[in-house]
This record gives structure tokens, C-alpha cells and sequence, in this order.
């Protein structure tokens, strides 16, 4: 089982100096890597119904790859030495990070899904870099140890687990400060629980108009913590937008904003883990649907749809349920609204209508009704099956 605490750094001056130092030059050197990338994406490749029947072919170089773009790294710290104060594995993570971006370009993930064209990254844009191999004993009282920076302090709000092992640590800047986010890992921790009881099921619903639905009923309100704070954000906008770029005074509005927009996303994400506690201490198996909330974020219901969260919601529940044992399952999303959850009718229905009525005498709410359909799509899941299928 892997997990991830995130923990925040107390560096010193020369520390906060070296951190910063090391951000903007694994910034210039992932701008290089990537440019090297594109330059041969553009003179070697070529569509197959726009080359001419008669052409000379230049000579090809290699693509650059993983292993090529690591070997240039010896060269580089003889020709700029600056470098060789970065620890020798935070700078091949920088190929690594190029290799990921660049291969979701070009072929996807495992899902299949393409992103959009890699950009080049500002030094403000820049503000992680990790080492991929850690000590166990890295942490010691108060204190991490981080090759080539040294012991930081570091506030730790919780202890590390027993048996758990320390596998990467990152260091990421933010508005309010320097983060660190430890990778553990601990194999004796099985992925489900042999105890786990598939009765023991609730379907969720998600929404706008309450954050979600059980199809047991019970609603959990939307906070809005983004329309909340747009008052006091707008605020500060505007206070950006009438500095001087490059001034003293703007770089201070963006600061403020940049914290303002942290506190709204650290509410939401509290709200997000008190949920999930609250759902997985009362169910084994939670229900959810597959949704495509890059698609739905396109229509005008984007900014509530954003404020709510709802993949961020749903990643961290699937993430507490695996550390916990238990099971969360994605269900097809198709007409769980319109269906009737008693005779299986659809019951067409518009989006402001809130309340589902059948001829087969059920009158209930949309979001319930929606949110037990959810919940008996998954009665035959194969998951389920194989679960019933231990447990006997």
C-alpha cells in the first residue's frame, strides 16, 4: 500500500535561499530538456499525405529519450558547475517529468486519454522537485534530512506509521510557506480487507444543489467556499490589476492572492477528507458514478462545478478507502436520474426539476431516487462478486 503525508518545512535563510536557487535552475534545465524534445518532433516527423513522391532525406538524429537526455546531465554540471550543487537524482527526475508529459502528448496514459501540447514552465510555475530515493531514517524527531540541503525543520503534525517505509520526498513552494510530501510505502497492508461485508453498500449522488446524496437518503450540503470568498477576491484583484507589473507592490497583491486562493483550496480540502471519513466509517463499499467532469466543466455550470470539486472529492475517497481496506466502485452514469429506482421506468425529467415522481406509486427526491440506482448497478459488479466469492 503506498500513501503520502505532507508535512511543512521550517528552513532557515540559507536554506529558503538554496531551495529557490535549485527551483529556478531544474526550471531552466526542464525548458531545455522539453525544447530539445519539440526540436526533434518538428524537423523528423512528417505526414504521410504531404511528403512529395521525390525528396532528399536529410540525415536523422536520435530521438531524444529518457536514458539520453539523463547522460547529458555529466556534461552539463562540467559546463555550467552551479549545477553540480543539486543533488545528482533531483536532476534526473527533470528527464524523467519530461518523459511523462511528453509521452501523455504523444501517446496518452494507460487510459488512452491525450493531453494538450506541453508548455514551457515560468519560474513561478516551477515550485516542486523530488527525490526519488529516500532514507528510512530521514526523519528523525523534528528534523528531515535532504541530501545536499540538510537537516530542515519540519512541523510533524503526525507521526509515520509503524512498518511504513519512507520511498520519495518532494519539496514544493507555496503561497504560505515550504511543503514536504513523503511517499510511504508498506506491502503487509493487504488492498481489501478479508472482512470486508458487500452488504454493508451505499450509492452516492453527486450534485450542486447538495454536495451529495446517500440512497439512504441523507444529504451532504455544498459549502461554496469559493463563492464565499469571491467578495474578498475580488478585492485583491483588483488591487493587482492596478500595480505595476515588475513592481514591489504587485509582486506583494499577487502574494496575498495566491494565500487567499490557498485558504479557499485547503477548506475544500478539509471538506473533502471529513467527508470521506464520515462515508467510509459508515459503509464498506461506496458507489460513486463515472463521470467525465473534464467534459461537464465545459458547459455553464463550470464554476460550480469547480467550487464543489468533485474529482478532487472523488480521488481522495478512493485513495482512503484503499488505505483503509475497503472498496469504492465507478458505475455507468447513463440515466441514473431519469430511471425509476423501483420499477426501472424512465421517467424523463429537466434539470430543475427536483423531484421524482412514477405510476408505480414512488415520489421521492431526484438525487435520492439517482443515488439508489447508482447503488444497484453495482449489486452485480464483478468486484463484488469476487469479494462474495473470498468471504465464503
Amino acid at each position: 500500500m503506498r500513501t503520502a503525508y505532507q508535512y511543512k518545512l521550517r528552513p532557515t535563510k540559507k536554506q529558503t535561499a538554496s531551495i529557490d536557487r535549485w527551483l529556478s535552475m531544474l526550471c531552466a534545465q526542464y525548458n531545455y530538456l522539453l525544447a530539445d524534445r519539440f526540436d526533434w518532433y518538428e524537423q523528423n516527423r512528417c505526414q504521410i499525405n504531404a511528403c512529395p513522391l521525390v525528396c532528399h532525406i536529410p540525415e536523422l538524429r536520435d530521438n531524444p529519450d529518457y536514458y539520453s537526455q539523463k547522460k547529458t546531465l555529466p556534461n552539463l554540471k562540467k559546463t555550467h558547475p552551479h549545477y553540480g550543487d543539486i543533488h545528482s537524482q533531483v536532476l534526473q527526475d527533470v528527464c524523467s517529468r519530461v518523459k511523462l508529459t511528453f509521452d501523455r502528448f504523444l501517446s496518452g496514459d494507460s487510459n488512452g486519454n491525450r493531453s494538450g501540447r506541453p508548455r514551457f514552465k515560468s519560474r513561478d510555475r516551477y515550485r516542486t522537485f523530488t527525490y526519488p530515493q529516500m532514507k528510512d531514517d530521514c526523519i528523525q524527531s523534528n528534523l528531515i534530512n535532504l541530501p545536499k540541503l540538510g537537516q530542515i525543520k519540519i512541523v510533524l503534525h503526525r507521526p509515520i506509521p509503524d512498518g511504513f517505509k519512507v520511498k520519495t520526498a518532494s519539496v514544493t513552494k507555496k503561497a504560505d510557506g515550504y511543503y514536504c510530501t513523503v511517499s510511504l510505502e508498506d506491502a503487509t497492508i493487504p488492498t481489501v480487507k478479508p472482512d470486508i461485508n458487500p452488504e454493508s453498500i451505499t450509492g452516492i449522488d453527486m450534485g450542486l444543489k447538495e454536495f451529495l446524496t446517500t440512497s439512504d437518503g441523507e444529504p451532504v450540503g455544498i459549502p461554496q467556499h469559493y463563492r464565499k470568498a469571491q467578495k474578498r477576491l475580488r478585492v485583491i484583484q483588483k488591487r493587482v490589476s492596478r500595480r505595476k507589473k515588475g513592481s514591489n507592490r504587485r509582486h506583494k497583491s499577487v502574494k496575498q492572492l495566491a494565500k487567499q486562493h490557498k485558504k479557499v483550496a485547503d477548506k475544500r480540502k478539509d471538506f473533502h477528507f471529513k467527508t470521506a471519513k464520515q462515508l467510509l466509517s459508515k459503509y464498506d463499499v461506496v458507489v460513486h458514478e463515472d463521470l467525465n467532469v473534464k467534459g461537464l466543466s465545459r458547459t455553464r455550470l463550470a464554476k460550480s462545478m469547480h467550487d464543489a470539486g468533485w474529482s478532487s472529492f472523488l480521488s481522495i475517497l478512493t485513495n482512503k478507502a484503499e488505505n483503509a481496506g475497503l472498496l469504492v466502485i465507478a458505475v455507468n452514469p447513463k440515466n441514473t436520474s431519469q430511471d425509476c429506482s423501483s420499477c426501472g421506468a424512465k421517467v424523463p425529467k429537466k434539470l430543475h426539476e427536483r423531484w421524482h415522481s412514477c405510476q408505480c406509486g414512488l415520489s421521492l427526491g431526484r438525487d435520492h431516487n439517482a443515488a439508489i440506482n447508482i447503488r444497484n448497478r453495482a449489486v452485480g459488479h464483478s468486484v463484488l462478486k469476487a469479494q462474495s466469492l473470498r468471504a465464503q
